[in-house]
């Protein structure tokens, strides 16, 4: 049981929703008469001793915000031993006894190294647009960018329909395609792209010549970036096709905007948990949501896991597209 103070970090790539997570952490352990930090910068600020202490009002006038007021950065030093006891050395000396960390894969694992070599209690929340930890459906954000995509391919559909063109849109997601598969769905492209699922570049493109003939105005093609280049793409269906074809880099657009109420409500539910779970003794675990309902992950299983794309999209995917 944690009666003194806690700690809460945002990690990794920013993703909608985590101010709300964040905002949550603080005002439960205010509210269970826990002092609680916050660390600024990610692991970088936590080896700077970047750690301030907050109140109510710290968190106020964030909910509605993207990005991530603590902020995050990248930090190679941390992945030493000698930098995580520095770390750990830092959270000490303000008597820290209890950390929230809000990030994906990369930052949750940093966290369960801090948990084994000093042994502080550490809980976890998935933060991240990739929707890719493992043992929870959903992640922070996952939401937004996804609304996000679909809006920018609506709009490309009307210039791709106005010029007759193949318009190919490239979402983020370098192992996942949950984005791009999502979105894709969402958005009725008619070719979606992603890592986990083999495609056919020269039946696509005479699907899309054969399509074309028949009158087809446009074509959508929705690519997650670690499956191939967009750029690569559209160099090769233009040649195969003949057809005028575009690229559209989506990018760090997706990460940013206001939160969806859907990652407002499950960050401020998945916050909420965090503290009281971290302050009541629990360690080691993520929280996630499993089919609506908040769900306990080992933090251990969930990082040295990768969590596969649902095949019931994939199975979607092949009937609507």
């Amino acid at each position: 049981m944690i009666t003194g103070a806690i700690a809460v970090m945002t990690s990794g790539g920013d993703s909608p929703g985590m101010n709300a997570a964040a905002r949550a952490v603080v005002r439960t352990a205010i509210s269970e008469g826990v002092r609680v930090f916050g660390i600024y910068n990610g692991y970088k600020g936590m080896l700077a001793d970047e750690i301030v202490e907050l109140n109510s009002r710290s968190v106020s006038d964030l909910i509605q915000r993207g990005g991530t007021f603590l902020g995050t950065a990248r930090c190679k030093e941390f992945k030493t031993e000698e930098g995580r006891r520095k770390g750990l050395d830092n959270l000490q000396k303000h008597g820290i006894e209890g950390l929230v960390i809000i990030g994906g894969d990369g930052s949750l694992t940093g966290g369960s190294l801090l948990s084994k070599e000093g042994g502080i209690p550490i809980v976890g929340l998935p933060g991240t647009i990739d929707n890719d930890v493992w043992g929870t459906d959903y992640t922070i954000g996952c939401d937004t960018a996804a609304n996000t995509a679909v809006d920018a391919i609506n709009k490309l559909r009307d210039t791709a329909s106005a010029h007759r063109r193949i318009m190919i849109v490239e979402v983020m997601g370098h192992t996942s395609g949950w984005l791009a598969m999502t979105s894709g769905i969402a958005s009725g492209a008619e070719y979606i792209i992603v890592p986990e699922v083999k495609y056919n570049i020269d039946e696509i493109c005479e699907d899309i010549v054969d399509s074309y003939s028949k009158g087809r105005r446009y074509t959508i093609i929705v690519v997650a970036e670690g499956a191939c280049s967009g750029v690569g793409l559209k160099n090769v269906v233009q040649d195969k096709t003949k057809i005028d074809t575009r690229v559209s880099i989506l990018g760090h657009i997706q990460r940013g905007g206001s939160p969806t109420l859907e990652d407002r409500i499950k960050a401020s539910m998945l916050g909420e948990r965090a503290a009281l779970g971290l302050i009541s003794g629990v360690s080691d675990v993520i929280y996630g949501f499993d089919e609506g309902k908040i769900v306990t992950i080992n933090l251990f299983d969930s990082v040295n896991n990768t969590k596969p794309l649902d095949p019931e999209l994939v199975r979607l995917a092949s009937v609507l597209v």
